[in-house]
């Protein structure tokens, strides 16, 4: 008995020691004990590089901890070899300031490093989620993270794990799906094929889960809106994303613009700190939404105080306010709040352990240039076969009458209609070399839907091509691609979702030269379509495909026989959006997890 009511007090004794530090915890603890105030700040501060350009001095005079690239900030030179160049020239910087912390830099990658010209782009995260495939998603956040540390940068503002419950919002193509398990399930993917098992892999790069939290649930799907419903709402469809990927390793989340019931989420306090950090255990470091702190109050001083004291860790500072500067007007303000009291020291202590945490973890000293070896793994051949096979998986076939599909590689005409067609921009959609897209030959090295048929059918069959349709005759096949011209975050939102009058009207007059039509629609989300897949005898829903067209011809002369699922539940008018699987009365025209497949 004595022995074991001393063995008893060694446990209770050696319980409440004080945990072991680890040596990362110990490198942090030196750097903040040789830290000013200055420099705590400075690491707290993301630059855009279109605000520091002029100014790459300031890098070093206010020991900034981060830049980035976003909107339409990017670079003169956008080859990949352009970005590295830019990279090695940025990072010198801050070997020049005193204590030599590199600098982190960021990009939104979120359909592969869709800032590169030559880069592999992917489907979106509409047609990830079509293809019900976590080890394909992981592969794709494995090559997207490969091709961004080829140019040198290691932080991708991906993925995006919104649910988005109506698809008037303009972000649907960023999100997974309407179902939260399908989200999370694929969000967890991501992080984990971008950052591996080690963090400090030279061709790996760091997540940053998105936008924390009910962005895609707001009221009307507006952006940037209000998302009203009660918490256990909000945590049943909006959170299981977080917890997963932040179980999954995330060490970095991005508040998002819109509100839940009326408060921003970048000023909640009980969001940010109380569930995110405390609750859920998150040990990395929140950085804003672009000007996200803008967005709390008019007077800049009250916005800073609010979202420091909140939780936010990292503010992004593009060039806004009406000032070329106005990351001095943030670094002189968050100064004088500390002094003032108004945010505590220890949260400023809170957040630049944070992030010099994440830094180290990354060994990013280790990284001081570019490794030029990995320059020839941006757009490569092997990559591109990857994002062609998850086109072929992306796929989803709402109809196939007479099972007209897959089509004869040896038929003797078809016919090619629409601008969508032959157009990689449209194919590739927003976020693709600028913020919005473009149409037009944007991307090197990718192929059109038009080149990929033709690349497939064989030497006798003839493949004629007219963007209006105006060549097509009685004979042969039509193959009509329409959808939405490309958009992203905030020009994206729309009331009506049906298909263009001037698509429907193609597709009706094609129809009534009384030949087969296969209707392919390239769309960040579902559309009301019911006049069209009436006129067509075959319709395919084939999202944002990105760079390989030749994975769309691959389903369509049955090289893969379609395995896409809906993400998203398909209505059949306006007036039954929003419309998700689960809904009382639930009746959409075809339902979450539909999809066909050929006999």
């Amino acid at each position: 008995m004595k022995f074991l009511n001393i063995f008893l007090l060694i446990v209770v004794a050696t319980a409440c020691l004080p945990a072991q530090k680890t040596s990362i915890e110990k490198k942090v603890d030196a750097i903040l004990k040789k830290m000013t105030l200055d420099e705590k700040i400075g690491q707290m501060t993301q630059v855009d590089y279109d605000a520091l350009k002029q100014h790459p001095a300031d890098a070093v005079t206010f020991s900034i901890g981060s830049i980035l690239w976003g909107g339409n900030t990017e670079i003169n030179d956008l080859t990949a070899k352009g970005w590295a160049d830019l990279y090695d020239s940025l990072q010198a910087l801050s070997q020049k300031t005193r204590l030599k912390i590199p600098l982190l830099f960021g990009i939104d990658g979120v359909h592969g490093h869709n800032n590169v010209t030559n880069a592999t782009i992917f489907p979106h995260n509409i047609g990830l989620g079509a293809t019900r495939n976590p080890a394909l998603v992981e592969k794709v956040a494995m090559i997207t993270g490969k091709e961004i540390r080829g140019t040198g940068i290691q932080w991708d503002f991906s993925p995006c794990v919104a649910v988005a419950r109506d698809e008037r919002w303009g972000r649907t193509f960023e999100s997974f799906g309407e179902d939260p398990n399908l989200v999370k399930e694929l969000g967890a993917a991501y992080v984990k094929g971008i950052q591996g098992s080690e963090l400090n892999g030279q061709s790996l790069n760091l997540a940053c889960v998105k936008h924390y939290v009910g962005d895609g649930g707001t009221t009307n799907g507006k952006d940037q809106g209000n998302t009203e419903v009660d918490e256990a709402t909000l945590r049943a469809i909006h959170l299981p994303g977080y917890v997963e990927t932040i179980h999954g390793g995330a060490l970095t989340v991005m508040p998002s613009y819109s509100s839940w019931n009326g408060n921003k989420l970048h000023g909640s306090k009980y969001l940010l700190t109380d569930v995110l950090k405390n609750e859920l255990g998150f040990k990395g470091f929140l950085v804003s939404d672009w000007a996200g702190i803008d967005q709390l109050s008019p007077k800049f001083e009250y916005a800073i105080e609010q979202t420091i004291n909140a939780g936010l860790d990292m503010a992004m500072i593009p060039n806004g306010r009406g000032q070329r500067n106005n990351y001095v007007e943030y670094i002189t303000l968050l100064k004088k709040l500390v002094n003032k009291k108004r945010i505590p020291m220890s949260r400023i202590d809170d957040a630049v352990r944070r992030i010099l945490t994440v830094k180290i973890q990354m060994k990013l000293e280790n990284s001081l240039t570019v490794d030029r070896t990995l320059l020839k793994e941006v757009g490569s051949a092997e990559h591109r076969f990857v994002a062609r096979d998850v086109v072929r998986q992306s796929l989803v076939l709402l109809k196939n009458e007479r099972n007209i599909l897959p089509l004869s590689k040896k038929i003797n005409k078809i016919f090619v209609a629409g601008k969508g067609a032959n157009d990689i921009g449209i194919q590739c959609g927003g976020w693709t070399i600028a913020w919005q897209g473009s149409e037009g030959n944007i991307v090197a090295g990718g192929t059109t839907i038009l080149q990929g048929i033709k690349n497939t059918v064989s030497k006798e069959t003839e493949v004629l091509y007219s963007a209006d349709g105006s060549i097509a005759d009685s004979s042969g096949v039509a193959i009509v691609v329409v959808g939405e011209k490309p958009y992203a975050e905030m020009f994206g939102d729309r009331k009506d979702l049906s298909l263009s009058k001037e698509d429907a009207a193609l597709i009706e007059k094609i129809k009534a030269k009384g030949i087969s039509v296969v209707v392919l629609l390239l769309s960040g989300r579902p559309m009301i379509i019911n006049s069209s897949l009436q006129n067509s005898d075959a319709f395919i829903a084939a999202w944002l495909p990105g760079s390989e067209g030749q994975g769309v011809a691959d389903v369509l002369f049955g090289d893969y026989v379609p395995t896409g699922k809906l993400p998203h539940s398909w209505p059949k008018s306006m007036d039954q959006i929003p419309i998700n699987i689960g809904d009382k009365n639930y009746d959409p025209l075809f339902p979450f997890g539909f999809g066909l497949t050929y006999k």
